[in-house]
């Protein structure tokens, strides 16, 4: 039986996201969630990538760009306090940049908190990362 391209797309963003749900609930077995991760999700609407610091949103960005945008605040997260960066979008993956020009990739509808001084963010419209 043939499937659609869509169709397939489909299928596979909410294997994505099952697979998300799946990893925050084992996740949260080993660590309770904190109240500003629970914040950060619950205060960052789609289709936006949203950059959050102890529970206060410091950053968002909705625009899918060929380079990386910066971050002029240059937000650095810690173990205590690490910078959450969510990804409310449905079919776009979202990169990091630290200072020392590493990267980080967070698939579609992910969150992930970084530690580290944050230097720029693109979004690109890739499904995965």
């Amino acid at each position: 039986m043939k499937r659609s391209r869509q169709a397939v797309k489909r299928v596979a963003g909410a294997a994505a996201v099952a697979t998300g749900l799946l990893a925050t609930s084992v996740g949260a077995a080993v660590a309770a969630p904190t109240t500003a991760a629970a914040q950060a999700t619950a205060s960052c609407a789609y289709p936006y990538v949203c950059l959050f610091k102890n529970g206060v949103r410091i950053g968002q960005f909705q625009d899918v760009t060929p380079g990386y945008q910066s971050l002029p605040s240059r937000p650095t997260g810690t173990n205590s306090a690490p910078i959450t960066v969510t990804n409310t979008r449905h079919d776009d993956v979202a990169y990091i940049r630290y200072s020392t020009g590493s990267t980080s990739c967070i698939p579609p509808l992910q969150s992930s908190a970084f530690t580290g001084t944050l230097t720029g963010i693109r979004i690109s419209s890739s499904s995965t990362c």
